[in-house]
């Protein structure tokens, strides 16, 4: 690859107005302003044996140990059984905090807050400072570099292979502290940071170097407890910082030769990795490819970008179900109960941005106008909070889903912190020094850029991504190449005028327009791109869809947990967006039907939809065409794959020209009648309607707004009879004639707002023939042909799939798919508790609800509120008995009865 041909700004550089992303930069902002230092180094200080100042830890993952750890050193541990443990992850979550004060010094504009994140961040470093040399003091740890709030026997016990459980992910928390004091010394000037991590640095160097390659390996493809953040990365950055090429080495020491051996020949080797364990390793690799000029670790990152996006990447631009990346090409196939952790997406973004520096192709920015939009802003949850960052761990696009917000001390937590204080670092790239004078404008974020070095100053006004289009004040002089990204979602046309004067440009989605001239200063650029609402099939099953409007997201908001049906067959024009009626609301959401929509960064917390079942009854088309209808009356008829006429047609998205969809509907006619869902006169009556309709209906016969009007209708009419004419020249041609049966498939009672059933669901067949009584079956699941009977079929718990066919007695043969959810009890919670020593206890709380699977675990104790918890907790002991009350909830929403955990007194 050649060298890097852009590079970002500096935070500084470029400021944001008033808009989407300033709120959740603001209330971040206030986090970063009111929390106190002293409670981020509150676990450091124990560990040291230091005042704590009668501080508490922030909570969560991020407290204090059980009150009888030690911090043992590397030999001293005595053993799981023995060793009372809780919270052995802290330390990560100040890291991160120490990052986002630097960021967030670095980037406002405000003088005032400016000097008191400086004083916070030297506040901090400080504290470190101290902590690093009382645990040198002490004697017990093998270097002096170390610094961490725990001892440092985790490394050992990971050396010795030692599962998560006993430990977790040392050298993750190590990473983060690391990365906290490199963005201090980058953004907020501390020496005393770059100091302290570089003697870290060495510290590493002197536990790994010892070890043989095939221990390593071992430690690394350890689930979790062998997850090591990017710490690849920071040596490499240290090794920058210092000029000490021993760092390099020492990052190459966290190489998994096997995913790089893989991933670099083109094997994919994703399927059930723990995604942000690895996501994490990839700008690693990146910098040691520069360092090293090795090959491997370059085409490793590309190739593995590409198994990711699109191909494993939700909507949203998250990616993995629980934590794991699922099958190559698999999204609507990957859909569970606990999708997209945003750290992933967190790490995908800042790769995102590395690759475009070093290559300028677009794709990278339109995946990260995508993830930062959708999932990065809309993970901030939109309250202001004086102690926790209000992000989410998941957000999850299953049916029916929840933003899991709040998250203190959590990794989503710490990545959330920083998330939200440096949305400024993508808008605008420059070419790096030496090479030509050009500007990119990646993302469409009103803002003021100076570019002091080329006395170049740039103010975008826009409300992108609630407007098409923006407005940038160019003061420059001389011959600067200002580069426009075309969005790949652009459907309607991007059009350009320099000081009102249209300018001819080649504006292809998913590309640049290159504006190369010899600038004034105070030239006016105004962008025009029409926000166009999109059905977007997943690339795995194209009846399911998400709706964009423009770059955002929409989600549907629905109490309900089974799939959400969207009917648009009459509303998609040429290109696969939709002219329908979609309005705004004074809160901020938008109603299409029945539907109501909110953007994905809204922040909001309802329940949503992000992905939609089609669901259109009938075969119809956009548009009036020569004013004949556009609905052809012929049911919408399924294979048996489930795949109907219409997700056939459309599973591209759409079309370039009305030669090319008109030709899509005859193959998809002849498809259907060649397997008996259709009558040869109901595919007649398909293509007389797609003749007449107004989808790609103008001079060009690519239109897309307002198709059927863009033709005069006496033209239009002349148009569609010569279209029809040769469609239906072409048309199936089977000897039969008439309808196959028409079938419906009746519920007893409608499910409940959940969508599913609390009682066994009970469905009547209702079959009308043509010609002469038909012959009605039916098949549950993946079960035998049966005939259908008069009485109800019964259903008891799961998800169904109930096809039905009839036959009349000329062989005309229909299907209809439903798709029934049943779970008629209740989740089942387990509760088992770990003594910790004589006065602590570990209790995990495991539900388990095999058909719809378990939506949130809740508990209570005596000084508690109910809370949601997904992982073990612990619970000091008292003098007296504490009694822990506990319930499940389905997906379905059936509710365990409260049950109760009774814990002993101490001792």
């Amino acid at each position: 690859m050649p060298e890097p041909i852009a590079e970002p700004f500096p935070l500084d550089a470029v400021s944001l107005h008033d808009g989407i992303f300033t709120r959740a930069r603001d209330q971040m902002l206030h986090l970063a302003h009111t929390y106190p230092v002293d409670r981020l180094l509150a676990v450091f200080r124990a560990n040291a044996g230091l005042d704590t100042r009668g501080a508490l830890p922030p909570g969560g993952w991020e407290d204090f140990g059980h009150p009888d750890e030690q911090a043992w050193g590397p030999d001293e541990y005595p053993g799981r059984e023995a060793a009372p443990t809780a919270n052995l992850l802290r330390g990560h979550y100040a890291g991160h905090f120490l990052s986002m004060l630097a960021l967030a010094h670095a980037g406002t504009g405000d003088g005032a807050l400016r000097a008191e994140l400086k004083a916070k961040v030297d506040e901090m470093v400080e504290g470190l400072r101290e902590v690093r040399e009382a645990l040198a003091a002490s004697g017990r740890y093998s270097h002096p570099g170390f610094l961490a709030a725990y001892g440092e026997w985790q490394f050992s016990r990971l050396e010795g292979l030692a599962p998560y459980g006993e430990i977790w992910a040392p050298y993750y928390t190590c990473h983060k502290i690391m990365a906290g004091l490199l963005d201090a010394y980058r953004h907020a000037g501390s020496r005393t940071a770059l100091e302290i991590a570089a003697g870290m640095g060495r510290w590493v160097h002197g536990r790994l170097s010892v070890l043989s390659a095939d221990q390593r390996r071992d430690m690394w493809s350890l689930y979790i407890a062998g997850e090591a953040g990017g710490m690849n990365e920071v040596l490499c950055d240290l090794a920058v910082l210092t000029g000490d090429t021993q760092f390099v080495e020492t990052a190459r020491l966290f190489d998994l030769d096997s995913l790089l051996d893989a991933t670099a020949s083109g094997r994919d080797v994703l399927d059930g990795m723990h995604a942000n364990q690895h996501a994490a390793t990839l700008l690693g690799y990146l910098a040691l490819h520069d360092l090293t000029g090795e090959a491997r670790y370059l085409d490793a990152v590309i190739n593995i970008w590409d198994m990711l996006v699109p191909g494993r990447t939700y909507a949203h631009g998250g990616s993995g179900e629980n934590e794991l990346w699922g099958p190559a090409g698999a999204v609507a196939g990957d859909i569970g109960n606990r999708n997209a952790e945003t750290c992933v997406t967190y790490n995908m973004l800042k790769l995102a941005r590395a690759l475009f520096g070093r290559t300028g192709d677009p794709r990278y920015a339109d995946y990260y106008e995508r993830a930062v939009t959708n999932q990065v802003l809309g993970s901030r949850h939109d309250v202001d909070s004086d102690d926790s960052p209000e992000v989410t761990y998941m957000f999850p696009v299953n049916p029916g889903a929840l933003r899991e917000y709040d998250n203190v001390g959590t990794c989503c937590g710490g990545t959330g912190l920083e998330n939200h204080v440096k949305y400024q670092d993508s808008v605008y790239f420059r070419s790096v020094r030496g090479g030509e004078r050009a500007l990119w404008v990646n993302l469409y974020v009103a803002s003021t850029l100076r570019w002091a070095e080329q006395d170049v100053r740039l103010v975008q006004e826009t409300a992108y991504p609630l407007e098409g289009g923006s407005r940038l004040l160019v003061d420059a002089a001389g011959n600067l190449d200002l580069r426009l990204r075309v969005p790949g979602w652009v459907t309607g046309g991007f059009t350009v005028t320099v000081d009102g004067s249209p300018v001819a440009v080649d504006a292809t989605p998913g590309q640049y327009v290159s504006l190369r001239r010899d600038w004034v200063p105070g030239t006016v650029v105004e962008i025009s791109m029409p926000l166009a609402l999109r059905e977007v099939p997943a690339p795995d099953d194209a009846s399911l869809v998400t709706l964009e409007l423009g770059p955002t997201v929409l989600l549907a908001r629905s109490t309900a947990t089974t799939w959400l049906p969207v009917a648009a067959a009459t509303w998609r024009r040429l290109d696969g967006t939709l002219d329908a009626p979609i309005a705004p609301a004074d809160d901020g959401t938008w109603r299409l039907g029945d539907l109501v929509l909110e953007p994905a960064w809204s922040g909001a917390d309802a329940r949503y939809h992000m992905y939609l079942r089609r669901a259109d009854v009938r075969i119809a088309f956009a548009g009036t065409g020569a004013g004949a209808g556009a609905d052809s009356g012929v049911p919408n008829v399924a294979r048996r794959d489930g795949g109907t006429f219409l997700d056939v047609l459309w599973s591209d998205g759409g079309f370039a020209s009305r030669p090319e969809f008109l030709r899509a509907v005859l193959r998809a006619a002849h498809e259907f009648v060649g397997l008996e869902l259709l009558s040869a006169a109901e595919a007649r009556d398909v293509l007389r309607a797609a003749a007449r309709s107004g989808v790609g209906r103008d001079t060009g016969g690519g239109g897309t707004a307002n198709e059927a009007e863009a033709l005069p209708e006496e033209i239009a009419r002349t148009e569609s009879a010569r279209e029809e004419a040769a469609l239906l020249a072409e048309a199936p041609t089977a000897a039969l004639t008439g309808s196959a049966p028409r079938l419906e498939v009746v519920p007893a009672a409608a499910p409940s707002v959940t969508g599913w059933y609390h009682q066994p669901a009970e469905l009547t067949v209702h079959a009308r023939a043509d010609a002469g009584e038909p012959t009605v079956e039916l098949r549950v699941d993946d079960g035998p042909w049966q005939p259908a009977r008069a009485e109800p079929l019964r259903l008891g718990d799961g998800v169904h799939t109930v096809a039905v066919r009839a036959v009349d007695s000329e062989g005309r043969e229909r299907h209809v798919v439903s798709e029934v959810s049943v779970d008629t009890t209740a989740p089942v919670t387990t509760a088992t508790a770990r003594r910790l020593g004589p006065r602590g206890v570990e209790i995990n709380l495991a539900a388990t609800d095999d058909v719809s699977g378990v939506d949130s675990i809740r508990w209570k104790g005596p000084d508690t509120f109910w809370a949601t918890f997904r992982e073990p907790f612990t619970r000091a002991l008292g003098d007296e008995p504490q009694v822990i009350e506990f319930t499940a909830t389905d997906r379905a929403g059936n509710e365990e009865p409260i049950r109760t955990l009774e814990l002993p007194p101490a001792g």
